[in-house]
C-alpha cells in the first residue's frame, strides 16, 4: 500500500473549480502545450561484460498548463543504440518562471513504468527530473539541460544526461462533463462562444498484419504478426493532418512487441464525401517480441481508402510499409479499421447535413494496477504493478468505448505493456450526486517482462466507482480479472487513479 500511496501523491495534478453556467453550457478554455524531447542514455555493461552504446531516448508529452505550473502524461520509445522495443509511460509535473519575455527556466518531474529489450529495467519503475533553460519563439520553443534518469526498483539503468526539447502551444476548449448528451439546434449557438469554426478529428480502431523480412529476424523471419492497436487524428485544414498511432502484437510471435508512430498525411475525398484516400507518413519507435530492431527508429508510409458505412463512422482498408532506415528489419503492412469522424467544438460549418449540436463526454483516467500472482514463464510467481492512462468517449449517458495502454513499474516485469480497447456501462450519479458506478471490459494485445501472456491476447473485465472531487476531477477505483489466451495469466486486479472528464460540442 505504501507503493500505491507513493504513485497516487504523484498521479494527483492541480485542478480548478469552474462555476456552473446557465442555458448554453459555457466554453472553458483549457491551456496547454505539446512537448517533444530526446536524450541519450548510458546504458550498463550488459550480461556479457561489453558496454551497450547509449540508447536515445524520445518522448512525446501533452501537458495541461496552470499559471506558472504544469502537469500532464507522456510517453518514451528508445530509437538509437540496440533497444529497440524499449517504451515507457509516465506523467509530468514542472514549474515554469520567465526570466526575460523570451528566455525562461524549467524544472521539471517524470514518474512512469516500461522497459524492454533485455534492458536491466528492474520492475521498470523510473524517475526523471530535470532543469532546464528555454527560448521561446512566436510559436514554439526550444529548451535544453540537466537531467537524471533512475530505473529505481531493481534496475541499473541511471546516470545524468543532457535533454533537448521543442515545445508547441496546444491548447482545447470543452464544457463542464456534467452537459454530456445534452443537444441544441445550431440556432441556439448563433450568439455564444461555439459559433466559431469547428475542428475535425478521428478515432480509428484497427488491426494491421505485418509481414516480417529482413536479414536479422532469424527464426521470426517471414512470420506474420498480427497487431491491434487504435489511431487518433487532428486535421490542420480540410485536407492536411497529423495522426498518432499506436498498436501492440496480439498473436503470431512472442509477445512483446509494439509500435508508436507520429505522422502527417493529405485526405482526399470523392464520392460527395463517402469515400475518402489518406496518404500518411510516420516516424516512430517500434520493438520487442524478439523482434530486431537495432535502435528502435522505424519509418511507417502507408495509403487508406475508406468508405461511409453511417453518417460519422467508416471502413478503412490500408497498406504501406514499415521499416527501419537501413532495413534489417522491415514488413509490408496490410491492415483494417473502423473510424469515427468528429466535428467538434464549433457550430460554423458549410456542411448542410448538420443541424444539432450535442456535447458528448471523454474521459481521461491515469491509474496504478495490481494484479495478484502475476503468472511468469520462468521466474517465481510474484505481484505486479502498473502505470495505466486509459481513454473513455462516452456513445450515450450510460454506454462507453475505452482505449488503455498500461506500462509495469514494479513487480520484476518491466518490459511488461498493455494496449486494450473496449466497451463500458456506467450508472447515473448516487450518494448526493457524487458517485457513479461502473462495468467494463476490454482486450487486446499484452505481453513482455516475462508475463506468461501466450502470444499476447488478452481480457480484462472490471468493475468499480468514480467520485467526484470537482467539476473536472474523480478518484476511481476499480476491480476485476484479467486472463490470457494461450498463457498462463490469471490473475485479480485492482486499482486506483484519478479521472479527468470534460465534455465535446459534437455537430451532428
Amino acid at each position: 500500500m505504501k507503493k500505491l500511496f507513493f504513485i497516487l501523491t504523484i498521479l494527483i495534478p492541480s485542478q480548478y473549480l469552474f462555476s456552473q453556467s446557465e442555458g448554453i453550457p459555457k466554453k472553458i478554455t483549457q491551456k496547454g502545450f505539446a512537448k517533444i524531447d530526446f536524450l541519450s542514455i548510458d546504458m550498463p555493461l550488459n550480461p556479457l561484460g561489453i558496454d551497450d552504446p547509449n540508447m536515445g531516448f524520445t518522448g512525446i508529452h501533452y501537458n495541461l498548463s496552470f499559471k506558472d505550473w504544469y502537469t500532464g502524461i507522456g510517453i518514451y520509445g528508445a530509437i538509437t543504440g540496440n533497444k529497440g522495443g524499449f517504451f515507457t509511460l509516465g506523467v509530468n509535473a514542472g514549474y515554469k518562471k520567465l526570466i526575460t519575455n523570451k528566455l525562461y527556466l524549467d524544472t521539471g518531474f517524470h514518474f512512469g513504468g516500461g522497459g524492454g529489450a533485455g534492458a536491466p529495467d528492474g520492475g521498470g519503475a523510473f524517475i526523471l527530473p530535470h532543469f532546464n533553460l528555454g527560448y521561446h519563439f512566436k510559436n514554439f520553443s526550444i529548451n535544453s539541460g540537466w537531467s537524471y534518469v533512475n530505473f529505481f526498483d531493481g534496475g541499473a539503468i541511471k546516470g545524468h544526461q543532457i535533454n533537448f526539447g521543442i515545445e508547441i502551444p496546444l491548447n482545447f476548449e470543452y464544457a463542464e462533463n456534467k452537459f454530456g448528451e445534452k443537444q441544441y439546434n445550431l440556432s441556439d449557438f448563433k450568439n455564444s462562444t461555439w459559433n466559431n469554426n469547428p475542428q475535425r478529428n478521428s478515432l480509428m480502431v484497427h488491426f494491421n498484419n505485418l509481414k516480417i523480412k529482413g536479414n536479422t529476424q532469424g527464426i521470426n523471419n517471414g512470420k506474420t504478426i498480427k497487431l491491434a492497436g487504435f489511431e487518433l487524428t487532428s486535421y490542420l485544414n480540410k485536407n492536411w493532418f497529423t495522426f498518432l498511432k499506436v498498436d501492440g502484437a496480439y498473436d503470431g510471435i512472442r509477445a512483446g512487441y509494439m509500435d508508436v508512430f507520429l505522422g502527417g498525411g493529405y485526405h482526399y475525398t470523392l464520392n460527395n464525401n463517402k469515400t475518402n484516400i489518406l496518404a500518411k507518413f510516420g516516424v516512430g519507435a517500434g520493438g520487442g517480441g524478439g523482434i530486431d530492431s537495432n535502435g528502435g527508429f522505424l519509418l511507417y508510409p502507408d495509403i487508406s481508402i475508406e468508405q461511409q458505412i453511417f453518417k460519422d463512422m467508416y471502413l478503412s482498408v490500408n497498406k504501406g510499409y514499415l521499416l527501419s532506415p537501413n532495413k534489417v528489419f522491415y514488413t509490408s503492412t496490410l491492415g483494417l479499421g473502423i473510424k469515427y469522424y468528429l466535428e467538434k467544438n464549433g457550430i460554423k460549418t458549410f456542411n448542410k447535413t448538420f443541424n444539432e449540436g450535442k456535447f458528448k463526454g471523454l474521459d481521461i483516467i491515469i491509474k496504478q494496477d495490481w494484479y495478484f500472482n502475476a503468472k511468469r514463464m520462468e521466474n517465481p510467481t510474484e505481484d505486479m504493478h502498473q502505470i495505466s492512462l486509459q481513454i473513455n468517449l462516452d456513445l450515450n449517458r450510460n454506454l462507453y468505448v475505452a482505449g488503455q495502454t498500461s506500462f509495469a513499474n514494479f513487480g520484476n516485469a518491466g518490459a511488461y505493456a498493455e494496449g486494450l480497447v473496449g466497451f463500458g456501462i456506467k450508472s447515473n450519479l448516487f450518494f448526493n450526486n457524487s458517485t457513479k458506478f461502473f462495468t467494463q471490459i476490454i482486450g487486446g494485445a499484452a505481453g513482455g517482462g516475462n508475463i506468461s501472456t501466450g502470444q499476447g491476447l488478452i481480457i480484462k473485465p472490471s468493475l468499480g466507482f468514480d467520485y467526484q472531487l470537482s467539476n473536472t476531477l474523480n478518484l476511481r477505483a476499480s476491480g476485476g480479472y484479467v486472463k490470457a489466451k494461450g498463457g498462463d495469466l490469471s490473475s485479480t486486479f485492482i486499482n486506483f487513479g484519478i479521472k479527468y472528464n470534460i465534455s465535446l460540442l459534437k455537430l451532428k
